[in-house]
């Protein structure tokens, strides 16, 4: 997959379409456009699992610039109020939950990727991922490489 971890800005004319594509379906989503990722992803002509493998990967020069918009990768329990605790511990150390993308449970586990707005929070990233690390339910708390 390359070097991890590196950005680049690279003019959008010689990106192959999927990542194009990927980036309608966001603004469609996020204009209210389509209600559904089902919806954007049809109008845009991609399938889900295409934009599930590169949602995290590509987004608008202004957000990266920004550095204020971070991907968390979770495991946790199947177990009641598991993610529930974790938006609370995000929430009361001044981080805003913008998506949430949660897998349906397998083997006791399910997988949740939550987008965090992080311009308020009230202590370094690195304590917003070790206080969710310590919550009831949580297995595991990732960033993927660079942010």
């Amino acid at each position: 997959m390359g070097v991890q971890g590196k950005y680049y800005i690279v003019d959008s004319a010689v990106l192959p379409e999927i990542f194009l594509k990927v980036m309608e379906v966001k603004e469609l989503l996020t204009t209210g456009e389509a209600r559904t990722i089902n919806e954007a992803t049809a109008r845009v002509g991609i399938s889900r699992s295409a934009f599930y493998k590169y949602k995290d990967t590509v987004r608008p020069f202004n957000d990266m610039l920004s550095g204020r918009i971070v991907t968390l990768r979770l495991t946790l329990r199947d177990q009641p109020g598991a993610l529930s605790n974790v938006l609370q511990g995000i929430a009361s150390m001044g981080g805003n939950v913008l998506t949430i993308n949660q897998s349906v449970p397998a083997g006791g586990v399910a997988e949740v990727s939550l987008d965090v707005e992080t311009s308020a929070l009230r202590f370094p990233m690195e304590e917003l991922l070790g206080g969710i690390r310590n919550v009831s339910g949580v297995l595991d708390c990732q960033t993927p490489a660079g942010q």
